[in-house]
């Protein structure tokens, strides 16, 4: 078990792990030897994670998501096949970490009369400044 939050943990069997040949510089190690990993993880199957989290994992998610529900995070920064395994699980815990985290909601508030005041002296004294900028012509 993978203990996330307090509440959450996931199985470790939920996660499926693929090696895959990274991309990018590397020489011939690169070609011959896979080291990146792709970390897939099934967001709807997941009995552990409750359904308001599992929504916003979904909206944090992305792109990375598939139309399936399952959530593909591809590691391929360090050379070692280990060193990428827990960089894309480290990635996943950070994620569901993030979506477990309950949004506070925004309380409408009006601005204070003070506030509006100072508002409209402002205005006002922008006014006076720019009509003593005006020349005579102006003013016929």
């Amino acid at each position: 078990m993978i203990q996330i939050t307090n509440d959450i943990a996931i199985d470790e069997r939920e996660l499926e792990e693929r090696f895959i040949r990274a991309s990018g510089p590397g020489g011939q190690n690169v070609n011959k030897v896979a080291t990146a990993v792709e970390l897939r993880f099934d967001v709807r199957r997941c009995a552990a994670l409750p359904p308001s989290v599992a929504a916003r994992l979904a909206r944090l998610a992305g792109r990375r998501l598939t139309d399936e529900g399952v959530l593909v995070i591809r590691a391929e920064r360090f050379r070692t096949q280990e060193r990428n395994r827990e960089d894309a699980r480290d990635r996943l815990l950070k994620l569901i970490r993030k979506a477990a985290i309950v949004p506070k909601r925004r309380v409408a508030t009006k601005p204070p009369r003070a506030s509006k005041e100072m508002r409209r002296e402002n205005k006002s004294k922008r006014s006076r400044v720019k009509k003593l900028r005006r020349s005579k012509l102006d003013l016929e």
